[in-house]
């Protein structure tokens, strides 16, 4: 298996003084540039104490300096600890805590609401906006730091040559990364991938998705996310292509200006953006009494459809050879439209266990309603005793599936079976093809339309610790989070609360229960219901009861 490391060392040294991230009319960071941040940081992380193997955490939004932080631990052969950047403070700091992190990339908008005594592991801490020092343990590290520029330059007085600059390539089974799956305090989860697990879905990339060296893509993913990091940064940038950062989650109007502006290559998404251009841009035209008739006549509907999927290629720039779709289920409805105006989309599945791919098939022989076909580096199986015609969990093994979760052997010994595949949790069915089409989740884990994993018992144990909320139950509904929630009602009379007061509490259980949770996991309704939910014998309650 080729090292991703090493087509980024090549791809660095035959582009030298092109451009490879940038941020949206920002800075600018060339290829040369990037290399000596590498080999400065790698300096200083020495003289810090910071050993090869000890854990490196970023916790920041996307930016080119995201990238380098993220690039220059990994190529120190550090842990990369990856947090996304709208976790809680107090799970940001427990996340640093339970990974043992020594080094903290981040915002200083994000340190500003973190409490230092709370992360006593700390040894440095580094501001990812200008990369200034935030706080050092001792004299040592701090001198380290400050001196890094003054190091660097002794050694590499004409900076980092191509010839001098290397990055390792014989570590395919050394720990990488650690991804938290989720944003609260109870049980982490933090997915361990190697060096092994990265490279085989950049190779998958680089085999069936060709990047070339005149590339551009834009980032719009959380690069804390698996799905961001490895396919709108690991593999374009490894293939020579140029990264644009925007920032924070853009507007609309800003992304399509950026796509414009930038002109990618390929559109990594999730279905809720391109429903929604399927909602504003193309169904107010499409419904059209006009356009129905038209739509209707052999011939002309081509040249319409055309006509329509032109407009909406331009709309991203006018250089898009495909549109990958993932984390979610595409709508039906939407599917067949992009279907007929021939837009050159996918939908793949996969999955932070996956480093993420499972599934993919190329937009020309993608089958509508599937998920695509197991990638080349897995294999895949359904347990169902009929495959193609019963739902079964889908299982996979290969060589890019996590060695487990950090620090929980539990967790690391349920999520595999006996001989070795992981259990995905959720159910599908494989057509003679191959093609993977998924009917449901296993598991009460939801997930939201921009890929994020939301747990339904993490969200309940935090509405629970509200004023008189006795237990809950969350559920998606079209979308929403929604909290019913069963409350004291005799603790409400003994306050002497009015009815009125009493009609007030949901929308307060709500908002203090928002206060504690990552934007992508706000509920958007509390539900009152006025008996306690069923219980099993060992008095769970009985979820599939609640919808």
């Amino acid at each position: 298996m080729k090292h991703y490391l090493s087509s980024l060392e090549t791809s660095m040294k035959t582009l030298w003084e092109k451009p490879a991230l940038c941020n949206y009319k920002g800075e600018t960071v060339t290829n040369r540039e990037l290399a000596a941040y590498i080999v400065k940081f790698g300096m200083m992380f020495e003289a810090a104490g910071v050993k090869p193997g000890d854990k490196i955490a970023v916790c920041a939004k996307n930016t080119a300096h995201w990238a380098v932080s993220f690039l220059a631990s990994n190529a120190y052969r550090a842990v990369t600890v990856t947090i996304l950047s709208d976790f809680h403070p107090d799970s940001v700091s427990h996340l640093v805590n339970h990974s043992g992190s020594s080094v903290l990339f981040v915002d200083r908008e994000i340190w500003d609401k973190l409490q230092k005594d709370s992360m006593p592991e700390l040894k440095l801490v580094v501001n990812v906006d200008d990369f200034a020092l935030i706080y050092a343990a001792d004299a040592a590290v701090k001198a380290a730091f400050e001196g890094m520029d003054e190091a660097f330059a002794a050694k590499y007085p004409e900076g980092v040559s191509r010839d001098q600059f290397s990055l390792p390539k014989d570590n395919l089974d050394e720990l990488s990364v650690i991804n938290y799956t989720s944003g609260t305090t109870s049980d982490p989860k933090g997915v361990m991938l190697t060096y092994g697990n990265l490279s085989s879905s950049i190779l998958f990339g680089h085999e069936n998705i060709p990047v070339r060296p005149d590339d551009k893509i834009v980032s719009m993913l959380p690069m804390a996310h698996i799905y961001g990091m490895v396919y709108e940064f690991l593999y374009p940038l490894s293939g020579g292509c140029t990264v644009y950062y925007l920032g924070k989650t853009p507007a609309p109007s800003l992304l399509l200006k950026a796509m414009h502006d930038v002109q990618p290559y390929l559109v990594c998404t999730v279905p809720l953006v391109m429903e929604k251009v399927y909602k504003s841009s193309l169904k107010p035209v499409l419904d059209k009494w006009y356009m129905k008739v038209l739509t209707s006549i052999p011939g002309v509907n081509s040249i319409i459809f055309n006509k329509i999927r032109s407009k909406l290629d331009t709309a991203f720039g006018g250089k898009v050879r495909s549109y990958i779709m993932g984390g979610a289920a595409l709508n039906p409805e939407v599917e067949k439209c992009f279907k007929k105006i021939g837009l050159h989309y996918t939908v793949g599945y996969g999955m932070t266990e996956a480093a993420p791919l499972l599934a993919y098939e190329d937009w020309r022989k993608y089958k509508p309603g599937s998920c695509g076909k197991a990638i080349n580096c897995i294999e895949a199986r359904i347990d169902s005793d009929d495959p193609q015609h019963i739902a079964g969990e889908i299982q996979a093994k290969g060589s890019n599936i996590t060695i487990g979760y950090y620090k929980n052997e539990e967790a690391t010994r349920a999520a595999f079976t006996e001989d070795g595949f992981l259990r995905t949790g959720d159910l599908g069915v494989m057509d003679k093809e191959g093609n993977i089409f998924i009917k449901g989740r296993s598991k009460s884990m939801i997930l939201s339309a921009n890929g994020q994993n939301i747990y339904p018992e993490e969200l309940e144990a935090i509405v629970n610790n509200q004023t008189y909320a006795v237990e809950s139950v969350v559920v998606d509904r079209a979308g929403k989070i929604v909290a019913m929630v069963y409350l004291d009602s005799d603790a409400m009379k003994k306050d002497g609360l009015s009815e009125e007061d009493m009609a007030e509490i949901p929308e307060k259980i709500r908002l203090n229960a928002n206060k504690q949770l990552p934007l992508y996991s706000q509920i958007a309704k509390v539900e009152v219901v006025r008996v306690p939910f069923e219980k099993t014998p060992k008095m769970s309650i009985k979820r599939f009861l609640y919808k």
